[in-house]
């Protein structure tokens, strides 16, 4: 039986950079989301990957609401995907953004995404099809729960970042809390998945190890902290970290973000926003303590 561990004992080492790095060195990150109402949370995504490291961030949104994702952050790029009449990403997407997953070296899935049969089967072909690390989240963990048979079917590495609702819907059933950490586990063994199950005390497991983060506050629950995370962990990601150091090392470095924001600002007020506002300071005081 695995044993768990505080995620604060022995975080992940991410590298310094070298004095002749380019953005190259950081690798590409691609985040695929949105739709119309709900392009918000691919925007925190993108700009989470940005301050979390990643050299390149690209942002694939449907094409209606591409100029209000834009519109967050200038020092992303965007790709406009074909999408349904309500708004959301058409399965027709799926060759974009195969070929812009091609170019990339890690990529976010799920952030304000929506739900409908096409994505259902559009989010069952990228995760099985796609070899590149990928972050799943969100209304892309929906559409897994609901295609029986498809996450022990990855095409490469994955990351599983679910709250409480989703994660029922994966394990298909609703669980006493005191057997969340388990069950948890065991989703992660039969995906061979990391997952990370986002709650007070965040789990992080890839089956076999389990480390509970310390970082964290009440004021992290609201609409788009998830997304914030799902960004930084693909930055992470693309700065050759595997997915459970890339997974530990983000929860960390997101409640911390949190913590310090709330520090400031209070719990009641924090917003999703805030935490990428407060990254860098998460990211210094990593660096501080790793000296």
């Amino acid at each position: 039986m695995s044993t768990e561990s505080s995620n604060q004992e022995s975080l992940p080492e991410l590298a310094l950079r070298a004095a002749d790095s380019h953005k190259g060195t950081f690798g590409t990150a691609l985040v695929v989301g949105g739709s119309r109402g709900m392009a918000g949370g691919v925007a925190l995504a993108g700009m989470a990957a940005l301050r979390g490291g990643a050299g390149l961030v690209r942002v694939a949104a449907p094409d209606i609401c591409l100029e209000t994702v834009a519109g967050f952050e200038p020092a992303y790029t965007t790709i406009p995907l074909p999408c349904d009449r309500v708004g959301r990403i058409a399965f027709a997407a799926r060759s974009d953004i195969s070929r812009a997953a091609a170019a990339a070296t890690a990529m976010g899935l799920g952030p304000g995404l929506g739900r409908s049969a096409g994505l259902d089967a559009l989010v069952a072909r990228l995760y099985r099809e796609l070899p590149l690390p990928m972050v799943v989240d969100a209304d892309a963990l929906n559409a897994l729960a609901a295609r029986s048979g498809v996450l022990a079917r990855a095409g490469g590495p994955r990351v599983l970042t679910p709250h409480p609702g989703e994660f029922a819907r994966m394990v298909g059933r609703r669980l006493p809390v005191g057997e969340w950490h388990d069950a948890a586990a065991e989703l992660a063994r039969r995906s061979g998945a990391v997952v990370v199950l986002k709650k007070g005390g965040t789990l992080v497991t890839d089956g076999e190890s389990r480390f509970v983060n310390q970082t964290g506050n009440p004021g992290l629950a609201t609409g788009g902290t998830g997304d914030v995370l799902t960004g930084l962990i693909t930055s992470l990601l693309c700065q050759g970290l595997a997915p459970l150091a890339a997974a530990r090392l983000g929860v960390h470095l997101h409640g911390l973000a949190g913590d310090l924001g709330a520090a400031e600002l209070g719990q009641e007020s924090l917003l999703s926003s805030d935490l990428v506002r407060y990254l860098p300071r998460a990211f210094l005081d990593y660096r501080s303590r790793r000296e």
